[in-house]
């Protein structure tokens, strides 16, 4: 087995760690997805809010945002890959991975979160954000930056390449210390989320490189990428990776 297959091996164990299709932990059930036991079709389209694995987005979504990142250093488009909402930080984990498998060490993955959980919108939010009122299942979707630096250490992965900022998007990522992006990652969930991350972070994103969506089918997530690819004129095709999430490529 030469070097290139062993690491499409412990990519291939990677994308089933962080998404637990291995052990297939129960769901957490709630008002999206009620179902309360494990059902690997619902792991793999990231249908289950998971009661341990280490990220929800689903197997798809991961295998998606490893066929980014081969294109992106195929291509050799210059930047870092950050996700904005990390949850229990498996995306980032797999990100991290897939670097230190191809022995990549000029690029970092940044985590931005509250590491607080989802912002209470309150009387001033979106009126889309005050409907969803996902703060109040903070009980489950709030992981401290020591719990996401503990999964890193699991793995072996927490290394310099591994950056955190931490904070409310709107606080932190007008002054984030990213240079430049190959890939971004938003999974923030509510409009102004979405917004705070697309504004701040698009202009930093390389020709070429990616835009990812978790969550383009919640109403206002995709109102907000909408409304700011309709701003700023962009026309690239959002593609679909499965029903609840997408992507483009940034061609100007």
């Amino acid at each position: 087995m030469n070097g290139n297959d062993k690491a499409q091996l412990y990519l291939d164990l990677l994308e089933k760690a962080v998404t637990n299709l291995i052990y297939g932990d129960a769901p957490v059930p709630n008002e999206w997805f009620p179902e309360r036991d494990f059902l690997p079709e619902h792991r793999e389209n990231g249908m289950d809010w998971p009661s341990v694995a280490h990220t929800m987005v689903g197997l798809k979504r991961i295998q998606s945002l490893r066929n980014l990142l081969d294109q992106a250093v195929a291509d050799e488009i210059p930047g870092d890959f950050i996700e904005t909402g990390v949850w229990r930080g498996g995306v980032c984990i797999f990100a991290r991975g897939y670097f230190k498998a191809h022995d990549i060490t000029d690029r970092r993955v940044w985590l931005a979160d509250s590491f607080e959980g989802i912002p209470d919108t309150g009387a001033d939010g979106h009126p889309m954000d005050r409907e969803m009122a996902l703060h109040d299942s903070n009980h489950v979707l709030a992981v401290s930056q020591d719990a996401v630096r503990a999964n890193f250490e699991r793995y072996g992965l927490l290394d310099d390449q591994v950056r955190f900022l931490p904070g409310w998007f709107r606080d932190t990522l007008p002054n984030a210390p990213v240079e430049r992006l190959a890939v971004l990652r938003l999974d923030g969930d509510l409009y102004e989320s979405t917004m705070d991350a697309l504004e701040n972070l698009y202009p930093k994103l390389s020709r070429g490189g990616f835009v990812v969506i978790d969550d383009y089918f919640i109403p206002a997530c995709r109102k907000a990428v909408d409304e700011f690819r309709d701003r700023h004129g962009i026309t690239d095709a959002v593609e679909p990776i499965d029903d609840y999430s997408a992507f483009w490529r940034r061609t100007a």
